[in-house]
């Protein structure tokens, strides 16, 4: 019922403070590209997830969409809608015709969206790996790593626009064997937003079932 999760999950334990040396080329693309993100007050993406474990021989595709602003976000993936607007979140079922309600607690989450470009500032190690060409453009890999030894993931790789810095894709490797790889297919800066973006209207879900978990 979580695959949200998944998606969001490259931006896991962000509670540790960076002290090792980093890498200046790679932090010089990082902030280069973390700035164009922030600078945005809102955008949209729609990207195709692929969940791989080699060993277990699985393969799994997913598409979705997400809309960001600040701490808000919308996200919708695998017959799902994940609300939050800074203080509620609501995740949606499509098949139950069911809605949870819980308190959105930043400090508490393991994943949150605001931060997918402010990853690297805060308990990651990051390297410059080397340029590539994705879909055609000449694009920097990044390695981060995490520097809490009990983090599943082990290695997020980012690749990022020479040229426009933007997150063209990326991948998370776990512990488990878990491979996660996103592409971002289409990316809308400063979509336009408004209260009702983030929040749940439950008129708009005929018959939905609410479970209030606050």
């Amino acid at each position: 019922m979580k695959k949200y999760l998944a998606l969001l999950a490259f931006s896991v334990s962000l509670t540790s403070v960076a002290t090792a040396q980093q890498d200046p080329k790679a932090g010089k693309i990082l902030d280069q590209m973390s700035a164009k993100y922030q600078a945005m007050k809102a955008f949209k993406a729609t990207f195709t997830q692929t969940l791989e474990n080699d060993a277990a021989k699985v393969k799994e595709n997913l598409s979705g969409d997400i809309t960001v602003s600040g701490q808000k976000f919308r996200l919708k993936i695998s017959g799902q809608e994940v609300i939050n607007n800074g203080q509620t979140m609501w995740t949606y079922m499509k098949a139950e015709n069911e809605v949870n309600i819980s308190d959105y607690e930043p400090e508490d989450q393991e994943i949150s969206p605001s931060q997918i470009y402010t990853l690297y500032k805060k308990g990651y190690k990051y390297a410059y790996v080397q340029e590539a060409k994705e879909a055609g453009e000449t694009v920097d890999i990044i390695d981060l790593s995490p520097e809490d030894r009990n983090n599943p993931v082990y290695k997020v790789r980012l690749k990022v626009g020479r040229t426009d810095k933007a997150v063209k894709s990326w991948q998370m490797f776990k512990k488990n064997g878990n491979r996660y790889t996103y592409k971002i297919s289409k990316f809308q800066p400063n979509v336009p937003v408004d209260a009702t973006t983030f929040n749940f209207d439950k008129a708009k879900y005929k018959g939905v079932k609410v479970i209030d978990l606050r």
